[in-house]
């Protein structure tokens, strides 16, 4: 039941024990000569040696670049490039959670760009800047249940000139194909399955309030918000329950696939905290859900009312609220900006940043600099 293939429109090959196909999805992509591009903590992992394995098997080499932060910046997309063209590479394998899915699909964007890398921010049509025949494939493998970068058109990285996270979108960023191997997210510690997976929560439930309309997307984020809700608690209890990790991973791609739709105040919100103050995304999410659910009340009442009724929650909004907090709460991630740690010291920058912010545009509130502020200051309670 959780083996198959589907495209949406990446072709996806899901399973367990299906990173055994890198060598298949690379051919499929047309690399002979990627680059593996994942984060300094997975490095070191045996998931990353056995691919690297793998990869030398089927005789695309066992390049690798691993200097890539929690919070991806330019700097490590410089550093990136620089290995990719230095060693004559034809793609990208971005492999691990959000920060090395981020990275390796940036290195491929840019690696045959001669504008700089801000000139293709998510601003406009600022993405027709970029040659297409530039833009490197991609084969894409997740270890976290979360990010849904595997299956996205852009990715995030922080300026370290402005402390801002900056979307950079291309629809030819889109992987190839994404091998989605649930045996790779086993050794996730709990701490991390757990932010992760409030990451595709949050995915999920601002891209089902999102006013914008797109019914495909609504029906995704409302399946993929019961999905957590099932399985993320037997995800973080027992990192052995394959079951658990398979839904987890189908619903963090849900998440992105989802948020087409739009996004909000929780992401408006995580986005300049993390880049300022570098904490994990997912857990900055968690950290703000409660305040955003609150302060977008008199917009999404009715709406949250209905997805209660559909994950069998009575109560309405209050049910739905309540059952948002005790998943939050049974998994361990942060109540708030004060439980991660967050200072209280650049209220207004955050409210500036969080105002430009792309996904402030998706928010079914309209977010002003006064309520903003309010909200931010809600958040540490």
């Amino acid at each position: 039941m959780t083996r198959a293939n589907w495209s949406y429109p990446t072709a996806v090959r899901f399973g367990e024990g299906r990173i055994s196909e890198i060598g298949e999805a690379c051919a499929a992509a047309g690399l002979k000569r990627p680059l593996l591009v994942t984060d300094r903590g997975l490095a070191a992992l045996p998931i990353v040696a056995k691919t690297l394995g793998l990869m030398r098997e089927a005789g695309l080499g066992e390049a690798i670049f691993s200097q890539v932060d929690s919070n991806p910046t330019e700097k490590n997309l410089a550093a990136g490039l620089e290995a990719y063209k230095a060693g004559g590479h034809d793609g990208v394998i971005a492999f691990g959670g959000g920060s090395g899915l981020d990275l390796g699909k940036a290195v491929a964007f840019m690696s045959g760009q001669t504008r700089p890398l801000w000139d293709f921010e998510d601003v406009g049509d600022w993405w027709t800047r970029a040659d297409p025949k530039g833009i490197a494939p991609i084969v894409a493998v997740p270890t976290t249940a979360g990010t849904g970068s595997e299956v996205g058109r852009a990715s995030l990285i922080t300026d370290t000139v402005t402390e801002m996270k900056k979307i950079i979108f291309h629809p030819k960023m889109l992987p190839a194909v994404v091998i989605a191997d649930p045996g790779l997210t086993r050794d996730l510690p709990p701490n991390l399955t757990a932010w992760t997976g409030m990451d595709a929560f949050a995915h999920c439930l601002e891209a089902y309030c999102s006013p914008f309309f797109h019914p495909m997307s609504q029906g995704i984020a409302l399946e993929g918000l019961r999905i957590v809700r099932d399985y993320l608690p037997r995800a973080v209890k027992d990192g052995g329950d394959m079951e658990a990790r398979a839904q987890m991973l189908a619903a963090g791609a849900m998440g992105a696939v989802a948020f087409q739709k739009g996004l909000g105040a929780i992401h408006a919100i995580s986005h300049p905290v993390g880049a300022i103050y570098n904490t994990h995304h997912g857990a900055t999410n968690a950290a703000v859900m409660a305040a955003a659910l609150r302060f977008n009340r008199p917009a999404v009442e009715g709406r949250l009312a209905q997805a209660a009724a559909y994950l069998g929650i009575s109560g309405g909004f209050d049910g739905f609220y309540e059952a948002a907090l005790k998943l939050r709460d049974e998994v361990g991630a942060p109540k708030n900006l004060t439980e991660l740690r967050v200072p209280q010291d650049r209220l207004e920058e955050l409210t500036a940043k969080a105002l430009e912010d792309p996904s402030v545009g998706g928010n079914p509130v309209a977010m002003t600099p006064e309520n903003t502020r309010k909200l931010i200051e809600d958040c540490f309670i």
